[in-house]
């Protein structure tokens, strides 16, 4: 249900930013220190595709670009500090305040969702309706997005190294993973991006062998036939890295690859039965490799970069196998 603040909780455990309201101002929780973030209002990408006439020079373009993006630095700005407050916090202050802060540690991250929503759905959705900016400006927006992935998984693991929150994928208080925006490949398909914020067993039971999980896409697609107030159906994609080469002589080398998750236990595609579901203790699935990366790790924008381009080469029918880059 929406609130006053104009954001609302989604199932996926993201927030959605309500368009419509016009305030843009989000509160945080109670027992947050303080904290709160100015959401810019999604129409905002209309004045982002819209830059003015080319410039003369790269310099004269830099400049442009910072005086268009300034708010949105300034926002980065805002929350790169308050990560930076967070470290401050656990190495300097008494252990009950270090709980404290570990507990708003979560609703922290919570509070960067609309803003990675902001930048990836600016930056990627392509559907009739929205536009695609200028190419120095998406790259920007990529680059803020990615600046803040990784403050914010740095902020994750020392709040884990104190055993403060859980890693832990089965746990389900941890934070094994956090949301990192979302974008509309086309019409009927919404991407939403998840980090790992350290790699984990691409299942619980460690099967397959020693396939490990970085990244994951969830791909919400909805049916033309369908009516408005439809349940989309749900495809999962993995940035995964296999490790290879010679245990004995310590010779490893991770490979790294984007795959999808095939449903084995239970079978979701050809089984509705929600009973085996509940009773399934841990659900059991597949890896379907469909792109091989290669041995050196993609960055979070790159492996979404490339992710997209693989999806797109699916649906053009140009990728019916494995395929490499």
């Amino acid at each position: 249900m929406a609130s006053k603040q104009g954001y609302s909780c989604l199932s996926d455990g993201s927030v959605d930013v309500q368009t419509s309201s016009s305030e843009g101002t989000l509160s945080h929780s109670p027992h947050s220190p303080g904290l709160c973030l100015i959401s810019p209002p999604i129409a905002e990408s209309h004045w982002l595709s819209n830059v003015a006439s080319q410039p003369e020079s790269p310099s004269e373009m830099n400049i442009i670009l910072e005086e268009l993006l300034a708010p949105i630095t300034e926002k980065l700005k805002y929350l790169l500090k308050k990560a930076e407050d967070f470290q401050t916090y656990l190495l300097y202050r008494d252990r009950m305040q270090k709980e404290q802060f570990a507990k708003a540690m979560p609703t922290f991250l919570q509070m960067c969702q609309p803003y990675f929503h902001y930048l990836e759905s600016t930056a990627r959705s392509c559907t009739p309706y929205l536009r695609l900016p200028q190419e120095p400006v998406r790259r920007r927006l990529l680059e803020i997005s990615q600046q803040l992935a990784c403050q914010l998984e740095q902020l994750v693991l020392m709040y884990a190294s104190f055993s403060f929150v859980s890693l832990e994928d089965k746990d389900p208080s941890s934070v094994s993973c956090f949301f990192c925006g979302k974008f509309w490949l086309n019409e009927m398909r919404q991407v939403s991006i998840f980090r790992y914020s350290i790699s984990a067993p691409y299942t619980a039971a460690h099967v397959p062998h020693n396939l490990y999980k970085k990244m994951r896409w969830n791909i919400d697609i909805l049916e033309k036939s369908a009516g408005r107030n439809q349940t989309p159906k749900t495809e999962y994609y993995f940035l995964c890295f296999r490790d290879t080469g010679d245990e004995a002589t310590v010779k490893m080398q991770k490979l790294w690859s984007i795959g999808r998750w095939v449903p084995v236990d239970p079978d979701s595609e050809h089984s509705a039965d929600v009973l085996s579901w509940v009773l399934c203790h841990h659900p059991m699935g597949d890896y379907q490799q469909l792109l091989t990366i290669g041995f050196e790790e993609p960055s979070h924008t790159l492996a979404t970069d490339l992710f997209v381009q693989m999806f797109n080469a699916q649906c053009s029918g140009l990728l019916n196998q494995e395929s490499s880059c």
